[in-house]
């Protein structure tokens, strides 16, 4: 286990290289990001060419990458183009993001797997129809959607919760934000769930631990459901990257200044330190959740080992 887990480690180190140069060559060819900030004139040539000495961009592109990558490794992800540094942007923006990961995840685990259990065990059943039909439906409809449903039903005209997150953002003020967040990714957890659970239900092992007469919980929890979850939690564990940077509909929803908002304002102002450095983190949170996830398939199978 030890050695397969350097080997992998050692594979991150050319995907991030290759990962975070990809996103550097397409942040910096958006275009001038000195020209914003100019507000509605062009700057004076004298002016462009001191802020672009200032932050760097006076020099050829693959210095400022080497430049960059350089600073990454001492935990400098650079400035914005307000003077701040993107680290003190990090810290703010990430706890509110993990935070309502969180929550989206522990929605697709609960419910999503529940529903999957519940579906595949009886398929076929009226229970399996309507919850096929009701995940497709969710599928179906684009998040701006379904947040600005709930925003104006649970926020707008119920009260039961304030419309928008307070700056603290609290888990309980993001329980409906991260089931905004969740909505499609539980919808595919539990028509994975469901799938793999059906095939399973007819193998081998299944019908000898029924054989031997242990009590059915137990079947479904040590045998089914641990041989169906592998498909489950790789997609759970990409999914959590995917969640962290695609959160920037349900955060302008619900006014949640994360990592979807300082993005957003990123592009917008095209400051292209911000991007690459909130896009660099969000890299090796790809990383190391697949990296989880391959070691986790040999708790859920005994019958996967790493060299």
């Amino acid at each position: 286990m030890g050695r397969y887990v350097v080997r992998r480690l050692l594979q991150m180190i050319p995907v991030f290289v290759g990962a975070t140069l990809l996103i550097f060559l397409m942040v910096n060819v958006m275009g001038d990001p000195i020209a914003g900030l100019c507000g509605e004139r062009a700057c004076d040539p004298a002016t462009a060419a001191q802020l672009k000495k200032e932050f760097g961009l006076d020099k050829p592109l693959w210095q400022q990458y080497l430049t960059y990558m350089g600073n990454v490794f001492t935990g400098d992800f650079g400035t914005a183009f307000n003077g701040q540094p993107v680290t003190e942007l990090m810290a703010t923006a990430f706890p509110v993001t993990i935070r309502l990961t969180i929550v989206a995840i522990l929605f697709e685990i609960v419910i999503g797997i529940t529903l999957g259990v519940v579906t595949g065990m009886r398929r076929g059943r009226p229970v399996d129809t309507g919850v096929l039909l009701a995940t497709l439906v969710v599928i179906s409809v684009p998040t701006f959607v379904t947040g600005l449903l709930l925003q104006l039903l649970l926020g707008v005209q119920w009260h039961w919760i304030q419309p928008s997150v307070s700056q603290a953002a609290t888990f309980g003020e993001l329980i409906v934000p991260g089931l905004v967040l969740a909505a499609v990714s539980l919808a595919y957890v539990t028509r994975l769930t469901r799938t793999s659970i059906a095939e399973n239900k007819r193998s081998d092992y299944v019908r000898t631990a029924v054989a031997k007469g242990l009590p059915r919980h137990r079947v479904i929890t040590r045998h089914l459901l641990r041989n169906s979850l592998i498909p489950v939690v790789t997609f759970i564990g990409a999914d959590i990257g995917a969640l962290m940077g695609g959160a920037i509909v349900t955060e302008r929803i619900f006014n949640i200044h994360g990592v979807g908002y300082q993005l957003y304002q990123g592009i917008l102002r095209q400051n292209t330190q911000t991007v690459v450095g909130f896009v660099t983190v969000l890299v090796l949170v790809f990383l190391v959740a697949n990296l989880l996830v391959d070691l986790l398939y040999a708790v859920l199978d005994p019958r996967i080992r790493y060299a």
